[in-house]
Order: C-alpha cells, then sequence, then structure tokens
C-alpha cells in the first residue's frame, strides 16, 4: 500500500491479494537502482539481518533512487514467497512491493513534500494488526529528513511500543538530518557515495549552466525559471542537490562542472553560508513553498554571496 500526497492531505492506495496483479517490467523498475553491483555488500548485509531484522534500519549515503529501492528491495526481502536468499522478484509479492501495491508495504513520501504528523498518527491502528498479505508489515519513510518536528515526535512514541511483525527503513541523505534520538533506536547501514566527479544526468545540465552563468555574470537564470512553469518540487530537489554536488567538488578541489567552476573564487570561509543557502531552498520546498519561487530565492542568494565576494576584492 502507497501512502501518496494529495492535496497536504494523506490517500492510501488499497489493494488486496486478489487484485490483478502488476507487470513484471513494472514491478522491477522500482529495483533497478537497488541492484546495482556497488550495492553489492548492502544487499549482503541485508541477507544475514532478515532472520531476525531490526525494527528500524536507517539507510544513507549513496543517491536517493538507490536509497529508496534498496528500501523496497529490503521489504521484498522480508516477504518474498520464494523465501530464497535474495528476494525472487517475480513471486506476487515481490510484484506488489515494487508497484507499490502491497498491503503490507507502506511508503510515506518525503521526497517531494514534508510527512505530515497526520500520517505518522494513521500508522497507529495498523501496528495492532497482523500483516494482512506477507509475514512483515513494512513501512517505509522515504527521505525521512523530511519529517517535521511534531511528526518526528509522534513516530518516537510509535516505536517506543513495538510491534513484533512491522520493520521501519527510513532513508537519508545522513544520519545526522535526522533526530538523534531516532538515529539511535535503529540500525544504521551506509550505502556507497556517488563516485567523485561523475557527470550530472542531461536533464540537469542546463540548470547548472544557467545557475553556473547567473552566479558569473547575474543573467540568464530567470530565463530559464521562467519557461518552465511546471516544475514540480521533485525536480526542483534534484536541482538544489545540482548545486550541493557543485559545493562538494569545490570542497574537494576536483575540477566538477561550470557551477563548481563558478564557485571556484569564493573563499573558504564563504563555503558555510552557501550551504545554508542549500538547505534552506530543501526545507522552503518541504515546506511545500512553491518550487520556482525557492529556486530563484536560491539563486539570487548565491548571485549576492559571489557579488559580495568580488567586491571585497
Amino acid at each position: 500500500m502507497a501512502v501518496k500526497k494529495d492535496g497536504g492531505r494523506t490517500a492510501a492506495r488499497k489493494s488486496t491479494p486478489e487484485e490483478a496483479l502488476p507487470g513484471v517490467d513494472e514491478a522491477r523498475q522500482a529495483f533497478l537502482p537497488a541492484l546495482d553491483a556497488r550495492l553489492e555488500r548492502p544487499r549482503a548485509f541485508l541477507h544475514v539481518m532478515r532472520r531476525e531484522p531490526p525494527q528500524l534500519l536507517h539507510l544513507e549515503g549513496g543517491e536517493v533512487s538507490s536509497r529508496v529501492a534498496l528500501a523496497l528491495w529490503w521489504a521484498a526481502l522480508l516477504n518474498c514467497d520464494a523465501q530464497e536468499d535474495a528476494p525472487c522478484l517475480s513471486c506476487p509479492s515481490c510484484l506488489r512491493t515494487g508497484a507499490l501495491m502491497h498491503p503490507d508495504v507502506i511508503l510515506l513520501d518525503g521526497r517531494a513534500a514534508s510527512i505530515k504528523i497526520d500520517e505518522v498518527r494513521a500508522l497507529r491502528p495498523l501496528l495492532g494488526e497482523k500483516p494482512r498479505f506477507g509475514r512483515r508489515r513494512v513501512i517505509i519513510l522515504a527521505e525521512a529528513q523530511a519529517l517535521g518536528m511534531e511528526a518526528a515526535n509522534s513516530l518516537l512514541k510509535v516505536l517506543e511500543d513495538p510491534s513484533p511483525d512491522t520493520c521501519f527503513v527510513f532513508t537519508a541523505p545522513q544520519r545526522e538530518r535526522l533526530l538523534p534520538t531516532l538515529v539511535s533506536r535503529g540500525w544504521v547501514l551506509t550505502l556507497p557515495w556517488p563516485e567523485p566527479g561523475r557527470p550530472l544526468p542531461e536533464d540537469m545540465q542546463p540548470w547548472e549552466k544557467a545557475l553556473a552563468r547567473f552566479v558569473s555574470e547575474g543573467r540568464g537564470w530567470f530565463d530559464l525559471t521562467q519557461a518552465r512553469s511546471a516544475l514540480d518540487a521533485a525536480r526542483a530537489l534534484q536541482i538544489v542537490l545540482v548545486g550541493e554536488k557543485a559545493l562538494a567538488d569545490r570542497l574537494a578541489g576536483r575540477a566538477g562542472g561550470p557551477l563548481a567552476a563558478a564557485l571556484a573564487g569564493l573563499p573558504e570561509e564563504a563555503l558555510p553560508e552557501l550551504d545554508d543557502v542549500f538547505s534552506s531552498c530543501q526545507e522552503a520546498l518541504l515546506a511545500q513553498v512553491n518550487p520556482l519561487l525557492a529556486l530563484d530565492v536560491m539563486a539570487t542568494r548565491i548571485y549576492g554571496l559571489a557579488h559580495r565576494v568580488r567586491n571585497r576584492l
């Protein structure tokens, strides 16, 4: 069962074991990032854990797609009908998990908006029930750093009363983005970080070039944002990650792309402020601020920072 956002309210897609199975290709697509060769070691670790799974598992590091895909793979592993060493990814349970149609797999998705307290409270009645279809109920909080403070505290109360048939999985870029009390209640599995210097996806490259030009020349950015009026929060978050990657390249002294080159002139003491700009934009997007407005503010703040530095030179 996937829990999705709908106008700020929680909408659950209901499924039953008798419902028509999704296609194999459709379901397996969700697992593909988890099957990357670089994740062989984390998958092996999860194999060992599957007999006595922890109540709470944290998946950090890697990329958003690999974290969420591995969380689904873990849910498939715990409930696979074949009960083999690895999820078969073709039985009814695995297919439904991949298609987010499994009655016992619940996804609270923080990739595009904050996770609300009402969504967490809605879990409580489920925890008193046995799984409907599988051996374990798996509750995934995708990008759990999107938990609001009230929701995080409510979740702590849920975890204080463990259900032996329920496992929680949190994904986040770094454990430090979560409440320490939540981190301390679970196991942390760190995925391999993205390869340094790897080129951006093709659809992100125009955004990097536009932001680099705006930082250097103060023009070009608004032409791009005004032409992309349908930009959603998920895509906007990807654009923020473009900036964070450029900052990481700058900190590591790597050549990087055009944005890293544009940031090369910033002194070390200005970099914490730049990191704060990206973090503030992420928080605004998770709070459902208009994506284009949030990105425009981000770009303007970066230009202002670079402009102040140039004027001091």
